[in-house]
């Protein structure tokens, strides 16, 4: 199975959104995955939107539903300002760690345009919708300068905040402790690496958003119900509809992989404003 996640050369860099049974079926001879996808849905959680396999998939995934919570904001206004003081400040910060502006200008730009759409139309006249994301993500120029910003981003967190990180990093394959400055220079900012926990944290805390990621394995801890239920690992930085007006950023882990988990079984493709509903499972 893990080599299917990592087939990379056959699947778009994000995906429209897919039923859980698809998941489902490429997992039908390991019953307890199943079982935990079943658990899912229970929880309103009907379907996935998948990215390449590629070592990026973390990081492509968390930019892609940030923007996508961005664009279905209750209030757009305040969910687009709040996004572009965010990038402003991280702006900021990848040049008061030493990275030169020319470094990361363009994919800054990527990223801030599309952000900016949401309520102001490009030069074509056109405000950002569902279609124009995800075309956005499938193109690999787009798609993958906004992946090497956001990994700049969390290479500045861990690099300014070392104290907070340092116990925490070490070699993914050695489990020996590594230097901050060596570990983001081989496993963070390069592409293709792909993201742990610390990564996890280091991005989401310079974002300023909320992250949950629910862990698929294959281990079972059966409930009252006889369920078999999914944890769920939050990463609270003070995000949230109050904060900064949008919602959770929630991605489904499985080994070596990670996905967008969605309430919707379908791609809905409009540009519509609409609010993520937040599951029973993470109240």
């Amino acid at each position: 199975m893990l080599e299917d996640i990592q087939d990379a050369d056959s699947r778009p860099l994000v995906s429209s959104v897919q039923p859980m049974e698809t998941l489902m079926n490429e997992y039908s001879d390991n019953p307890n995955f199943v079982r935990k996808m079943e658990w899912l849905k229970k929880q309103g959680w009907l379907g996935v939107r998948r990215t390449k396999g590629d070592g990026d998939c973390f990081y492509r995934s968390f930019a892609f539903a940030w923007v996508e919570r961005i664009l279905r904001a209750k209030d757009q206004e305040l969910a687009v300002g709040a996004g572009i003081s965010t990038l402003h400040t991280t702006f900021q910060g990848l040049g008061a760690v030493g990275f030169e502006t020319t470094l990361f200008v363009d994919f800054y730009d990527c990223l801030r345009s599309l952000v900016e759409q949401v309520i102001t139309p490009d030069p074509n006249g056109q405000l950002l919708n569902a279609s124009l994301l995800l075309e956005a993500f499938t193109s690999p120029e787009t798609s993958n300068s906004i992946v090497s910003y956001v990994r700049l981003l969390t290479s500045a967190e861990l690099r300014t905040n070392q104290d907070e990180y340092a116990a925490f990093v070490v070699h993914p394959e050695t489990q020996e402790s590594m230097s901050i400055i060596a570990f983001c220079n081989y496993f963070v900012e390069g592409m293709g690496k792909e993201a742990d926990h610390v990564q996890m944290q280091a991005l989401s805390k310079a974002m300023g958003v909320n992250l949950s990621v629910a862990y698929l394995d294959g281990s079972i801890n059966n409930d009252a119900n006889g369920d078999a239920p999914v944890d769920f690992v939050k990463f609270d930085n003070g995000g949230g509809d109050s904060a900064n007006g949008i919602d959770d950023v929630v991605l489904l882990y499985r080994p070596g992989h990670y996905d967008i988990l969605e309430h919707r079984a379908h791609e809905h493709r409009s540009s519509a404003a609409s609010a993520l509903v937040t599951p029973a499972a993470m109240e």
